[in-house]
């Protein structure tokens, strides 16, 4: 544990009298444990704290109690607002995984080791591998695979059906072809020498958001150059706290659901999903150098590039892109019986400038989510149960 000390080590002050709400009893109480986190005198979180407007922070924390065969969730919120737009960025490859998971089972032919790649592209894939490397590293090309495969209209009818709510998967991530409405088709072996193609999809036009703050900032840039006015996101995906939340929940811990609002995986197929959650860039053959442990996990452990814990797992998904950071995760610490889900989101765009890659990511943005990370963890490591 002293690796562990040592970085959490960080002494804090606890204050009240912020203004947070706690789901579980609609109100704040004296040691609301987000209300403590949040009152850190940590610069990371207090800098963020002295400026929310900007930052856009919203959170969702959730502390876990084991009683006799059943588990007990107790939601704290922070700012959150399902209705107040934040760009969910790579956060909408879980969703996409866990559809493409459920949509194989419904095809007799097919399974998660099943060999196929897109038409024009000629890189040869499986669905596990693309899992995989969408958890590892975010790979987008892997998330956009998958969604040739499901389509956005079906993806977003699986979340919906399972009470994953609100979403709106509207586009691909990163492709020149991001916003069209029909997939392709998919080549599929199904065996050595014979080969299917699929049938391709076409999707519901998106309709534009109509929430608070899907018009950011003060400009942008496009292919004309710098555009002095507000960047519109009522067109792009739409994924909030809530529903990222939801599915966590319902991915770690189906048996606290009605059969209606689990998914239709079998148990390898969840065994396949929750490791490749949790697992680190380097187990899979990623160099650790430029995938180190924390790449894409910025809880905790975010803003250092040394390797995490062996006895802690994180099960998470992370998204960032203009300007925003999001994580959505389950942490687990084997050795000393903790666990705990956050989902946290902010906006770290000072210049108010979208598309010019000018983002406070690494001064900002992470160091925030990590300590926030950490603030929670202490709480946790003290907490009676």
């Amino acid at each position: 544990m002293a690796t562990i000390s040592a970085l959490l080590n960080r002494g804090v002050r606890l204050l009240f009298g912020l203004s947070i709400i706690c789901a579980s009893c609609g109100k704040a109480p004296s040691g609301n444990p987000l209300e403590l986190a949040l009152a850190s005198e940590n610069p990371n979180i207090k800098r963020v704290m002295d400026s929310l407007e900007q930052y856009e922070v919203q959170i969702r924390y959730t502390q876990i109690d084991r009683k006799n065969d059943s588990v007990v969730f107790t939601d704290y919120n922070f700012q959150l607002d399902k209705d107040r737009y934040f760009y969910p960025a790579s956060t909408v490859k879980f969703p996409a995984a866990v559809a493409a998971l459920e949509k194989l089972n419904e095809v007799d032919s097919l399974t998660v080791h099943t060999r196929f790649y897109v038409e024009g592209d000629s890189v040869e894939t499986t669905f596990a591998k693309a899992v995989s490397e969408i958890f590892a590293v975010s790979d987008n090309t892997a998330n956009n695979r998958l969604l040739e495969f499901l389509g956005q209209d079906d993806l977003n009818e699986r979340m919906r059906r399972r009470h994953v709510e609100p979403i709106r998967i509207a586009h691909r991530l990163s492709t020149s072809n991001a916003d069209d409405v029909a997939t392709k088709s998919l080549v599929i072996y199904l065996n050595d020498s014979t080969t299917a193609h699929s049938q391709p999809l076409f999707n519901t036009y998106p309709k534009n958001l109509e929430i608070t703050g899907v018009l950011k900032g003060s400009g942008y840039y496009d292919d004309e150059g710098l555009q002095h006015e507000a960047f519109d996101f009522s067109l792009k995906n739409h994924y909030p706290i809530e529903a990222q939340h939801a599915l966590l929940k319902r991915i770690i811990f189906p048996d606290n659901f009605p059969l209606e609002e689990r998914f239709d995986l079998s148990e390898e197929q969840r065994e396949l999903l929750l490791d490749a959650m949790y697992t680190l860039p380097k187990e899979v053959g990623y160099d650790p150098e430029t995938y180190y442990d924390s790449y894409v996990k910025f809880f905790m452990f975010g803003d250092s590039d040394e390797p995490m814990p062996e006895h802690i797992k994180i099960y998470n998904k992370v998204g960032y892109a203009y300007g925003t950071l999001t994580d959505c995760a389950y942490i687990q610490d084997v050795k000393n019986n903790i666990e705990f889900l956050a989902t946290a989101t902010i906006l770290a765009n000072k210049d108010g400038i979208f598309n010019d890659n000018v983002y406070e990511y690494d001064e900002i943005g992470i160091p925030f989510l990590a300590e926030l990370g950490r603030e929670l963890y202490k709480y946790e490591l003290n907490r009676k149960r």
